[in-house]
C-alpha cells in the first residue's frame, strides 16, 4: 500500500472460494519464509505466534512484533482493541464458505514490513507459503506477481491502486488433510425394520494405533468428564465417543412417510466428538430425486451443475443450530424436508430412490453404506 524508509506496508487478504469448507475454530494460521532480513514492525488484525530472536535491536529502541525468519500469522479475537483491528479481522481465524455467507469469507490483516527495500526493484516476494486450517491438508503454490488491486470509493466514482500485488493460490486435499475419512451415513425407514448402519471402521478401528481415531471413550465412563477436559483438549486432538464405525461426524437419513407424490425424511446430524464444536456447518446431499417442496429446522438451497439439478446443500437456522455441539445430549440437529416424487428418478432407482447417493459434511466425503445394505421400499 506505501513505502517507508525500510520497508513497506501492505494488507494481507484470505479468501475463501470453497463452496463447501469453512475454515473453523481455531482457525488459520498462516506461514511463510522472508527471503531476505525482513523484520514485522506492527501489525493490525493479527499477530505472529512467536516475536523470535530481536536482541540484535538495542533495549529502549523501536523493537519488531516479529524478527522469526519463517513468522507464523494468526487472527485476533473478537474484541481485540479498537486501534488494532481493521475490516475483516477479528473472528479467532473462522472463515465461513463462499456459498453459504460469502461476507465471512473474508479475512484480512495489515502488516508493516522492515529491512526489506522499499522500492519495486529491491522489495523480494515472501516464500514457501502454508496455510494450516486449523490442521494440513492445504498446499500452497509460490507468490506470484499480478497487476496491482484496485479499490473503489463507496460511490464508485474514483479508483487507487496498491504499488504491488502478489498473489498466493492454495488448494484443498482430503487425502492430505486426514489419513481416514471423517462422517459416515445410516440410512432406516419406517415401512422396513432393516437400518442400513455405518459401515465398521468407516474412519478408523477402535484400538488401532495406526489410526487418528483409535482413542476413543465409553459415553456412560465414570471419569469422563476428567477425560474430555484432561490432557490434550487444547491441542484440539479428537477424542471420540466409541462406536463401531469410529467416525467423529455420523448422519442419518430417516424415510418417514410417503404417498403417491411426495416422501418425507428427517435428517439427523450427530456429532461424536468431545473435543469439538463445529460453527456454521452444512452438509452436501446428492440425490436424483430432490425436489424439496418444504423444509423444516434447515436452510438450503440448490446447487446447480450444467443441466442437473440434484444436488443441494442444507445448514443451520441462526441461532437455532447452526452450532454441533460436542459429543453429549446436545450434540445433534435435525430437521425435516418434504419432496416432490420424480417418477423417472424412482423407476430407475428402485430400492433408494428414497436416500441419497452420496453426502459431504463440511466438504468431506462421507462414507455410505453398500448399496445392497439400503432399505428396500415395501410398498409403493
Amino acid at each position: 500500500m506505501q513505502w517507508t524508509p525500510d520497508g513497506y506496508v501492505a494488507v494481507v487478504t484470505l479468501f475463501n472460494y470453497q463452496q463447501f469448507r469453512h475454515i473453523q475454530p481455531p482457525g488459520w494460521q498462516l506461514r511463510w519464509t522472508w527471503p531476505q532480513k525482513e523484520v514485522i514492525w506492527s501489525m493490525h488484525g493479527a499477530q505472529t505466534t512467536e516475536q523470535g530472536d530481536c536482541s540484535m535491536f538495542k533495549e529502549g529502541s523501536n523493537v519488531p512484533h516479529s524478527c522469526k525468519k519463517d513468522p507464523t500469522v494468526v487472527d485476533l479475537l473478537p474484541g481485540a482493541p479498537t486501534d488494532l483491528q481493521i475490516a475483516n479481522c477479528c473472528k479467532a481465524g473462522s472463515l465461513s464458505t463462499f456459498s453459504q455467507d460469502p461476507e465471512n469469507s473474508i479475512a484480512s490483516f495489515q502488516i508493516s514490513v522492515g529491512h526489506a527495500g522499499n522500492s519495486k526493484k529491491t522489495v523480494r516476494v515472501p516464500k514457501n507459503f502454508s496455510l494450516m486450517a486449523p490442521g494440513p491438508g492445504y498446499s500452497c503454490g509460490r507468490a506470484m506477481i499480478v497487476r496491482p488491486s484496485r479499490f473503489f470509493s463507496q460511490d464508485g466514482r474514483r479508483a487507487t491502486q496498491a504499488l504491488m500485488t502478489w498473489n498466493v493460490t492454495c488448494t484443498y486435499s482430503q487425502f492430505l488433510a486426514q489419513k481416514v475419512p471423517s462422517c459416515c451415513v445410516s440410512l432406516s425407514s419406517f415401512d422396513n425394520d432393516k437400518t442400513a448402519y455405518c459401515p465398521t471402521c468407516s474412519c478408523g478401528c477402535r484400538n488401532d494405533k495406526s489410526s487418528t481415531t483409535g482413542k476413543c471413550v465409553k459415553k456412560n465412563a465414570p471419569d469422563l468428564q476428567s477425560i474430555i477436559h484432561g490432557p490434550g483438549r487444547w491441542t484440539w486432538q479428537p477424542l471420540l465417543q466409541c462406536t463401531s464405525h469410529m467416525c467423529p461426524v455420523k448422519i442419518n437419513w430417516h424415510l418417514m412417510l410417503k404417498d403417491k407424490e411426495h416422501y418425507r425424511g428427517k435428517i439427523t446430524v450427530t456429532n461424536l466428538n468431545y473435543r469439538m464444536n463445529f460453527t456454521e456447518w452444512n452438509l452436501v446431499v446428492q440425490n436424483p430425486n430432490f425436489d424439496i417442496t418444504q423444509i423444516s429446522g434447515f436452510n438450503y438451497k440448490s446447487v446447480m451443475r450444467p443441466g442437473i439439478n440434484d444436488t443441494t446443500m442444507l445448514w443451520g437456522v441462526k441461532p437455532y443450530n447452526d452450532l454441533l455441539m460436542q459429543a453429549g445430549p446436545l450434540g445433534n440437529v435435525q430437521g425435516e424436508l418434504l419432496v416432490r416424487k420424480d417418477s423417472r428418478a424412482s423407476s430407475t432407482t428402485n430400492k433408494g430412490w428414497a436416500f441419497p447417493t452420496r453426502v459431504y459434511f463440511n466438504g468431506d466425503n462421507c462414507v455410505m453404506p453398500p448399496p445392497d445394505a439400503y432399505p428396500v421400499s415395501i410398498t409403493a
